[in-house]
């Protein structure tokens, strides 16, 4: 009501996230690829609205170099990682923080490094036991079943604060194969 245009840009954001949240439900079901292109813009719609939240608190870079853009890979397979650096960086710290992702090719993996610049976590500490949240717990199992070993997924503190998430993938990337 203070602010309509903002409202209105919101709803805006809320209503492609989630039209595009389901597009991505059923090209899974039926066995459509689903790209990197689109897992981007699908971050980059659900991080829209959370800057309409947090306002100049969120910051955000994302690199998809064009050649990766058509990879497939499975949908939302980003989201919970994304969301647990928006609660456990960006809303704790008063300055906030920057949110990056990045796509690279290295020989015949595809590397997609997430990273924040927030507080870090002792829960990522050397030794420290494995995290009980259910958003790493659950992309770990899918990663696992739909790749098997041919998958890796780290996450550590950095060195200059905030946690870097990898994840690692064959660049033939039909998890369906």
């Amino acid at each position: 009501a203070t602010d309509p245009p903002r409202a209105i840009d919101m709803l805006d954001r809320l209503n492609a996230f989630l039209r595009a949240t389901l597009a991505a439900s059923r090209s899974d079901a039926q066995g459509n690829a689903h790209t990197l292109r689109d897992e981007f813009a699908r971050l980059g719609d659900y991080l829209e609205l959370m800057a309409v939240r947090m306002g100049p608190r969120l910051r955000v870079r994302l690199e998809l170099p064009e050649p990766l853009a058509d990879l497939p890979v499975p949908p939302l397979l980003l989201q919970p990682l994304v969301e647990n650096a928006i609660k456990y960086a960006v809303a704790k710290r008063e300055q906030g923080c920057t949110l990056s992702l990045r796509a690279h090719a290295h020989e015949d993996w595809l590397e997609l490094e997430f990273c924040d610049d927030g507080p870090g976590s002792p829960a990522f500490a050397p030794g420290a036991p494995e995290p009980r949240g259910v958003g790493l717990r659950n992309t770990r199992e899918r990663l696992a079943t739909l790749y098997a070993h041919r998958q890796r997924l780290s996450v550590e503190n950095r060195p200059e604060g905030g946690v870097r998430v990898r994840i690692t993938l064959p660049l033939e990337l039909d998890h369906r194969a």
